[in-house]
């Protein structure tokens, strides 16, 4: 691991100092316990309580519908090399898809600044949501938990989580003690794109006193895919490989803590590094690096109006850059610090009924900058401070929960440089602004197998620096992007409900059925001007987007559910997935860009003598409902196959895995991509992905 890493990051001091303040606690005498390195023990998809978003611990915070959870083996056959195409195909969740390298994960058709992408609940603070050939920094192979909300979360992360969040969790900072030494590694070869990939990590502890250490490395050559006509200046050419999406990734971390029975106190440093080529650009790679170091701590007083007191401070030092060949072309710098604090108060009866909450404050602030030929937005700073609070109301007749935010956001722009040859983003401006959240939603428990759960939100998000601020060329997108330094607050409304049935006690027999409808007063959106930009270097012809706030609608329905077909010593399940959405522009009368189509998911697993066998057929339906600048997306049905046996190695717990995808190599797009990239870099071909891992 790089020593920079270990640096001190400009601000974090300061963040660190007003957490430390307000939550060092007198820690007692530690009582250890054994937290396990792994949770390959953990049933495949996870049915305890989503953390994310429910500070309180109670399933009626965020609908159980509206929220997914991968951790274990479900976690471990799922993985890839990002976390979009990790997650995709949950219900509800696609992928941006800009090939295998960057994907970001696109949740009820709504992706960029709506999706808040977290790390242990902490900003990820890099240029993902600026350009879909930008790559999330989070590996999947060193995170132990990723957790899913669909839908609205404004109300506790802000005016980027009106589309929903995705937590991925993992242990750098331990927060439980830990007695002796633990550990995990895995190993995986194949697929696709001929992964190669290794991780490991270590636990160990005693009196209360915790380390972590993590490293991960990952290799991939370019995605193979069935044969398909690639696209060229003059027409097209046959290829059965993505042009230019090779990658190599490697990074790690190391973390401390002190933990009691009274909370805990803890710092990590992590280091991220990825090298990987555009499918847009057959000579353009993106050297990425990601250095962050973190802060957490929780107080749990004895008694009193406070139960517990959270908090979590980070400092982030992004970067990436953009080669033309061996030529430096932009560099992307994100460099910020954010913080976090939670007072969870006591439960107390009201009207008979028990009342429980959490209030907060949150700050982000990072400074933005793109210097090169391709920087088609001005150097920024933005900041923002949150309050917010969080209350339920427990009864005999159901749950409601209920609670408000308020957001302070300046958005400033540098304007051009003194020297610049071509002004382009005029004088240094700023624009400031207010959003305010609120929600409340509710459980009703009809029977002990049936409940009905709702949630009703009202968000305000705050344009973003570059929806304000943006005016050139983007390479990624093929087009030439246009920001409205006027633009007002972004305003809708979500009503999410769900029935769900639960058969109980140790069978996984459960179906839900869920349907939400967001509507837009003023939701901005990207579109096409009608106008061409001719670039002078190449003389090409660009199309033109502006971003502009429009009248929109979504409304969709989610489906899942799970099937005991055979009982006993040997026992098959059956599952199944289905959702669709549709997305309008109302004020154009045009659907939304990019949207998935309808999907359905039948699966089957059996369970025989430590074996587990799986197969799946995942299908997508034509894509027919896209803008006037958008080509239809065609059909497609992917057959997927997996065997996995768990075996004890000595002291260690061993899965070791066999997955084929794609079996019958169907030619297959994602409609989620953007057009330009979508015809350059179909999904993968049919892949042989084999692996192990253990835990001791």
């Amino acid at each position: 691991m790089r020593s920079d890493v270990f640096r001190a990051c400009p601000g974090l001091r300061t963040a660190a100092a007003v957490a430390v303040a307000s939550m060092l606690p007198s820690l007692g005498n530690a009582q250890p316990t054994t937290a396990p390195a792994d949770a390959a023990a953990a049933a495949a998809t996870t049915q305890q309580v989503i953390i994310t978003g429910n500070p309180l611990g109670s399933d009626s915070v965020i609908a159980p519908s509206s929220s997914s959870s991968l951790s274990g083996e479900g976690l471990v056959l799922r993985r890839s090399s990002t976390l979009g195409e990790t997650l995709e195909g949950l219900p509800g969740v696609s992928s941006s898809y800009f090939g295998p390298n960057a994907n970001r994960p696109v949740i009820r058709g709504q992706d960029g600044d709506r999706i808040r992408v977290l790390s242990n609940a902490g900003a990820s603070l890099d240029a993902s949501s600026l350009s879909v050939d930008h790559a999330v920094p989070i590996d999947p192979l060193v995170v132990e938990r990723i957790e899913v909300l669909r839908g609205p979360a404004a109300l506790l992360y802000g005016g980027s989580a009106v589309g929903g969040v995705v937590n991925a969790i993992d242990n750098r900072i331990p927060r439980q003690p830990a007695a002796g030494v633990s550990g995990a590694g895995e190993v995986r070869f194949g697929g696709a794109a001929q992964e190669r990939g290794a991780s490991a990590l270590v636990e160990a502890g005693g009196n209360g006193l915790s380390l972590h250490a993590d490293a991960f490395w990952r290799r991939t050559d370019d995605l193979r895919v069935p044969t398909f006509d690639r696209p060229t200046e003059d027409g097209s050419e046959r290829r059965n490989r993505v042009v230019n999406s090779a990658s190599q990734a490697e990074g790690g971390a190391i973390g401390a803590s002190w933990a009691g029975a009274d909370g805990y106190v803890g710092l990590s440093a992590d280091t991220y590094r990825n090298n990987y080529g555009t499918v847009a650009e057959e000579e353009v790679t993106i050297d990425m690096k990601r250095d962050k170091l973190a802060l957490a701590a929780e107080v749990r007083p004895n008694g009193g109006f406070v139960r517990t007191i959270r908090g979590q401070a980070g400092s982030t030092d992004y970067q990436h850059i953009e080669f033309e060949g061996p030529e430096v072309g932009t560099t992307f710098k994100n460099r910020g610090v954010d913080s976090r604090v939670e007072v969870e108060h006591a439960a107390f009866n009201l009207a008979g009924a028990s009342l429980r909450g959490v209030f907060g404050l949150q700050t982000e602030r990072f400074r933005f900058s793109a210097l090169g030929e391709e920087a088609f937005v001005p150097g920024t700073r933005t900041s923002q401070v949150a309050g917010f609070v969080m209350e339920e109301w427990s009864g005999a007749a159901g749950k409601l929960s209920f609670g408000g935010r308020v957001e302070r956001i300046e958005v400033a722009s540098q304007g051009d440089a003194a020297d610049a040859e071509e002004p382009r983003f005029g004088e240094a401006r700023s624009r400031r602004f207010t959003p305010k959240s609120a929600a409340i939603g509710g459980l009703l428990p009809i029977t002990p197998q049936w409940q009905l759960t709702g949630n009703l939100a009202y968000t305000e998000r705050a344009p973003t620096f570059y929806e304000l601020y943006a005016d050139g060329v983007h390479i990624a997108t093929a087009a030439y992007e246009r920001g409205d330094p006027l633009l007002n607050l972004e305003k809708g409304s979500n009503l999410d409900v769900a029935l769900q049935w639960r058969a109980g006690g140790e069978s996984p027999n459960r179906v839900s059925i869920g349907a939400y409808t967001s509507r837009f007063s003023n939701y901005i959106a990207l579109r096409a001007t009608g106008e061409t930009f001719v670039n002078d270097e190449d003389g090409a012809s660009l199309p033109v987007f502006a971003y502009q706030g429009v009248r929109a609608r979504l409304q969709g329905i989610e489906i899942e559910g799970e099937w005991r077909a055979i009982a006993g010593s040997s026992p098959v399940d059956l599952d199944m997935k289905l959702d669709s959405i549709r997305a309008t522009d109302r004020s154009n009368g045009q659907p939304l860009p990019r949207i998935a189509p309808l999907r359905a998911t039948l699966g089957a697993k059996a369970q025989l003598a430590g074996w587990a066998l799986r197969g799946e057929v995942v299908h997508a339906a034509r894509q027919n409902r896209v803008p006037d600048f958008d080509e239809p997306t065609p059909s497609y049905t992917l057959l997927n196959l997996s065997v996995s046996r768990r075996f004890a190695l000595g002291a260690a717990d061993a899965l070791a895995f066999l997955k084929l995808s794609n079996v019958t190599n169907e030619l297959a797009y994602n409609a989620a991509s953007i057009s330009t990239v979508r015809v350059l870099s179909p999904l993968p071909g049919r892949g042989v992905m084999a692996g192990v891992r253990m835990a001791f």
